[in-house]
């Protein structure tokens, strides 16, 4: 026990109660003072009301799929604007067909003489036929002199070289015999495509010299050297034509071949068809005395267009 004195007394020994504290008045049964309000618990649905789904679970993949459809549609859209830059500057044609782009199907020779970017219509006068025996080249499109004994018809085709010209028609004579067959002197006449599709437009320098060298290679003993008498662009019956006259050398006495050069004139004229037509005079050394044949039959060709 302290020797403090007890709080309940007083100097005249009367006893002193305290007021009690003033009652609290009752505060509102919903009433909220100010500042957030958290409850620890998810609010009661009301009755007669369907509780809402759950929310789905987050996909983990949603994001990576997100930036690769990003990505892709950003390198589509870089692809877009650099077919647009080749269209508008003229390197590209997006409507082009793939059977452009397939295989080269164009004939051999359009293939090395692509047509010229220019080209003349021919305007020239066609000179009256001249009289006298002709042979006709109808398929070629051309007709030209023809000749008696010791010149025959020509019973054979000849289609050899790279380009395939077919020489059907013409005279011919057998110069002499060898180990390897016959040697001839001949006037043929043919036809070889030289254009794609439908086209008419030859580059005739380049198309007559290609056929010229294939002849070279195809009908003649390998190795041979040339002499070129002429090579140039002419007019041959009122038609466009590229003609090199030349004479090859070579030596095949070791199959038996006597004759050791030839005179050799090839004609590439324009018919205004796809197929181009051709005329090959060739003469033996043998047979100097009708190298006059040559020029003669490049005067006398005539159109004989159907």
């Amino acid at each position: 026990m302290t020797t403090s004195e007890s709080p309940w007394a007083s100097g005249d020994g009367d006893i002193v109660i305290p007021p009690a504290p003033a009652a609290a008045k009752p505060q509102p049964a919903h009433q909220h003072l100010g500042g957030l309000v958290t409850f620890a618990t998810r609010p009661q649905t009301p009755a007669g009301k369907a509780a809402p789904p759950p929310l789905p679970p987050k996909d983990p993949n949603r994001r990576l799929l997100l930036w690769f459809g990003g990505t892709a549609a950003g390198v589509l859209l870089l692809g877009m604007v650099i077919v647009l830059a080749l269209v508008l500057t003229g390197d590209v044609n997006p409507l082009q067909s793939h059977a452009q782009n397939g295989p080269d199907r164009r004939p051999p020779l359009a293939k090395l003489c692509p047509p010229p970017t220019s080209y003349p219509e021919p305007n020239y006068e066609a000179p009256p036929v001249p009289a006298g025996p002709r042979t006709v080249d109808t398929k070629a499109g051309i007709s030209y002199k023809a000749y008696g004994d010791p010149w025959g018809p020509w019973r054979d085709s000849w289609s050899a070289g790279t380009l395939k010209v077919q020489y059907r028609i013409g005279q011919d004579i057998i110069t002499e015999r060898y180990s390897e067959g016959t040697y001839h002197a001949s006037i043929l006449s043919g036809s070889v495509p030289a254009t794609a599709n439908d086209g008419t437009q030859l580059d005739l320098k380049c198309t007559g010299r290609q056929v010229a060298a294939d002849a070279r290679v195809s009908y003649y003993p390998q190795p041979n050297t040339i002499e070129m008498l002429r090579d140039e662009a002419a007019v041959l019956g009122g038609r466009p034509a590229w003609v090199s006259k030349f004479r090859l050398h070579f030596d095949n006495s070791k199959r038996g071949l006597t004759a050791k050069d030839e005179l050799v004139a090839i004609a590439m004229i324009d018919v205004g068809r796809p197929e181009a037509a051709v005329l090959y005079i060739s003469i033996p050394g043998t047979h100097r005395q009708l190298d006059y044949v040559v020029d003669e039959v490049l005067d006398s060709v005539r159109y004989a267009g159907r």
